[in-house]
């Protein structure tokens, strides 16, 4: 199988948050991984967020970014037309329709923590694969 995954899920992994375990268990033997282009900015944004209240030291930035790097992702360029029907239609940001569209995109059930995200991506008719 392959998959979507979004900033929520990856981040949950990569610092060891109570949701890891079972995304692990929904990724185990996944061939695929994609997500688009902007997750690896939101990656980065997230960190950043947590620097700035002090959840988490810059060696251990450097350490989940190493960690994060070693996740076998394939980035997708999603049209962007197509994103900006999607922000119109759902009235979502547009870093939400960017990973719908990349489910869209590349034929995967979408992964993700962020509970708005799958009431579109269903209302999208995206496969969801939720963490319970």
């Amino acid at each position: 199988m392959n998959i979507t995954i979004d900033t929520s899920a990856l981040i949950a992994v990569i610092i060891n948050e109570p949701e890891k375990k079972k995304i692990i268990e929904i990724t185990t033997g996944c061939r695929l991984i994609f997500c688009p282009n902007s997750v690896y900015w939101e990656i980065g944004n997230a960190f950043s967020a947590m620097l700035k209240r002090k959840r988490i030291t810059l060696e251990q930035v450097k350490l989940a970014t190493d960690e994060f790097r070693k996740i076998p992702i394939q980035f997708i360029d999603v049209n962007l037309n197509s994103t900006m029907e999607l922000v119109n239609k759902f009235h979502i940001y547009a870093y939400d329709a960017y990973l719908i569209r990349c489910a869209q995109q590349s034929n995967t059930p979408l992964l993700t923590l962020d509970k708005k995200l799958i009431d579109v991506a269903k209302s999208a008719g995206i496969e969801v694969l939720e963490v319970n």
